[in-house]
């Protein structure tokens, strides 16, 4: 696929989410740097999807995208909060629950389990380094199996990614704007 031709469409699969985050007109020198690599945007893409396919074993969906919502408020992430508040309506998730995430609330969610996958993602998002035995172990005690620890530090690593390449653009596009 060259960097001119657009990825084909599905009717089950969401529209680019960073695209969507960072609306740049196809004139934009940003637009085109985004989209230079089309097999890069593909994979983000694809990478996305693959982290909220109902199939991962462990997390539930909501599960995962509340934990998207609260990354990407401690990042400031606002468009990308936007879109993930969004998935959990869309999915049903109950308002209040939504709203404590958006708050940093997560210490008066009454679900033991839920409160120490967002306090895990709380620490990898600001304090990586305190990832260690004792905040896995946590999870283990909290009821998840290797397989769910595994996937859910996939999707926070994922997630740094996502934030920042949204983050990058959105400076690239400001940047563009001004000169």
């Amino acid at each position: 696929m060259t960097s001119t031709e657009t990825m084909p469409t599905r009717p089950d699969v969401i529209a680019d989410v960073i695209d969507q985050a960072v609306p740049l007109a196809p004139q934009q020198t940003t637009h085109a740097v985004r989209h230079e690599r089309a097999k890069v945007v593909a994979s983000t893409q694809g990478s996305y999807e693959a982290m909220f396919a109902p199939g991962v074993q462990g997390v539930s969906v909501a599960e995962r995208l509340l934990v998207a919502l609260l990354a990407c408020r401690l990042s400031k992430a606002d468009s990308l909060a936007r879109h993930y508040q969004q998935r959990l309506i869309s999915e049903g998730t109950e308002p209040a629950l939504i709203d404590a995430v958006n708050r940093n609330a997560i210490g008066s969610l009454p679900d033991p389990r839920l409160h120490t996958i967002l306090r895990f993602t709380t620490t990898l998002i600001e304090r990586p380094i305190d990832g260690d035995r004792q905040a896995i172990e946590a999870l283990v005690k909290a009821g998840l199996t290797t397989p769910a620890i595994v996937s859910l530090g996939q999707l926070i690593a994922f997630l740094s990614y996502q934030i920042r390449v949204t983050a990058g653009l959105q400076a690239m596009a400001e940047l563009e704007a001004a000169t």
